[in-house]
């Protein structure tokens, strides 16, 4: 299938995108979420801008502060917002045809793409509009997605819609049975009797009424059996099992109470260590500004039809383990 140019696409997936690009994550609340899946992404709270490898997991080259893949789309799309930005030729210009030929094709390869990570080091370290067009794709492709699918089940907590946006990022935001949305839908499915909590929210799901804390607690279950018990092929690698400190670590939030975040939360690193992640507010600014998440109103119609493609298709599968 073809993911940029493809004309097979989800009406629902591109709804999604639809249904309201501003982000619930606001603030500090946002840029904590950002900071600690950072955590479980590169081991600190940094934004990793400049990260380039191939870490060898089926999707070409992992980049940036999403882990935009060439195998899988995505980091064609920021190069193409990059280029936009910068007026059109730039130093990722030459890249072009192979990566648009790699995203159309799903090719996992790097032939081609020699010097790929040196430029993306130097650009990711050093041009604010590089850094620009990564943050606008995340929000749209992952962040907005995700809070979308908050805004649904009337997520309040900043735990609860801080974890829709690791689960998307990891999983992805598909329908399929590894994507976010999949997974919602087996959490929803759990709900089978009215349930009380001490959240200060309280969700409708299938005609019951449930503590927000209580429907997220369900979530992580699910999310770690996926994470165990892959259902689409191309996740049953084993490298997501690596990966259940992801769960572990919003479940020590979840019992500690740390439901709304403020300035800071309490969470556990990838070795099972507490530690607390705090909101630098030069980031905050920047997460927030009116660059960031541009919505999905300004892309043209044939890139919209590829998100469609790539939340349903893609989207489910992108994240391996670094």
């Amino acid at each position: 299938m073809n993911l940029i140019f493809g004309l097979t696409f989800s009406f629902s997936a591109v709804a999604l995108l639809f249904v309201g690009c501003g982000a619930v994550l606001q603030g500090c609340d946002k840029t904590i979420a950002l900071e600690i899946t950072n955590v479980y992404e590169n081991g600190d709270t940094a934004f990793h801008y400049d990260y380039c490898e191939d870490i060898n997991d089926g999707r070409g080259f992992t980049s940036g502060i999403a882990g935009f893949c060439t195998g899988t789309g995505d980091a064609w799309l920021v190069i193409q917002e990059y280029h936009k930005l910068s007026g059109g030729k730039d130093q990722m210009s030459t890249f072009d045809p192979v990566l648009a030929e790699y995203a159309k094709t799903g090719n996992n390869a790097t032939t081609g793409l020699s010097g790929y990570c040196t430029v993306w080091n130097k650009l990711g370290s050093s041009d604010s509009k590089f850094k620009q067009a990564q943050d606008t794709i995340r929000d749209t492709l992952y962040m907005d997605p995700a809070m979308d699918y908050a805004k649904q089940l009337g997520l309040k907590t900043s735990i609860a819609q801080g974890q829709l946006y690791d689960a998307g990022i990891q999983h992805g935001a598909s329908d399929g049975p590894d994507g976010l949305g999949g997974m919602i839908a087996r959490t929803n499915a759990l709900v089978t009797a009215d349930e009380a909590g001490d959240s200060g929210s309280t969700l409708t799901v299938n005609g019951h009424k449930i503590d927000e804390i209580a429907w997220l607690n369900k979530f992580l279950g699910v999310r770690a059996d996926v994470l165990s018990n892959p259902r689409e092929p191309t996740n049953m690698s084993g490298a997501w099992a690596k990966t259940l400190y992801r769960i572990k670590s919003y479940q020590y939030a979840v019992g500690a109470k740390e439901y709304n975040w403020g300035d800071s939360v309490k969470v556990l690193d990838n070795d099972g260590k507490p530690i607390t992640v705090t909101c630098a507010m030069a980031l905050s600014s920047r997460q927030d500004s009116g660059v960031v998440g541009l919505g999905i109103a300004r892309w043209p119609l044939f890139l919209i039809m590829s998100l469609g493609f790539y939340l349903t298709h893609v989207g489910s599968h992108r994240r391996g383990y670094r």
